[in-house]
C-alpha cells in the first residue's frame, strides 16, 4: 500500500531572470533529486552563469524550508526543480540594405522545490 502521507516542503521561485531558459535547465539538471549538501557544492563548481542564479534559489527554498516548515537543513534534498520561460525581449540588429533581424532575449523563471526525503 502506498503511502498517503502528505511530505512537508517549502518551494522558492526566482522570477524574469535574464538568462535563456534552455541554459538554465542544463544547470537545474544536474541537481534534481540531490541533497542540498550535494547541490550547493556543485553548483558552486559549475562554471555556467545559471550556477549562481539556481543556487540563490535553492539557498532561498532552504531559508523557507527552516523558517516556514521548521525543518533541518541538513536532512532536506531537492524534490523538483523546474526553468518555466518568462516574457521574450525584442530587439532589433541593423543589417545590410536597410533590412533588421530581430534579437530575442530571453528569460526564466526557475522553481526550486525542497522537502524531507521519504523514508521507505
Amino acid at each position: 500500500m502506498a503511502d498517503t502521507r502528505p511530505v512537508k516542503e517549502a518551494k522558492a521561485t526566482a522570477k524574469y531572470l535574464r538568462i535563456a531558459p534552455r541554459k538554465a535547465r542544463q544547470v537545474v539538471d544536474l541537481i534534481r533529486g540531490k541533497e542540498i549538501g550535494e547541490a550547493l557544492n556543485l553548483l558552486r563548481f559549475t562554471p555556467q552563469k545559471a550556477a549562481k542564479l539556481v543556487e540563490k534559489v535553492v539557498r532561498s527554498a532552504v531559508a523557507n524550508a527552516e523558517h516556514n516548515q521548521d525543518m533541518v537543513a541538513d536532512e532536506l534534498v531537492i524534490l523538483n526543480a523546474y526553468v518555466d520561460q518568462g516574457p521574450t525581449l525584442k530587439r532589433y540588429r541593423a543589417r545590410a540594405y536597410g533590412r533588421a533581424n530581430i534579437i530575442r532575449r530571453r528569460m526564466s523563471h526557475i522553481t526550486v522545490v525542497v522537502g524531507e526525503r521519504k523514508e521507505g
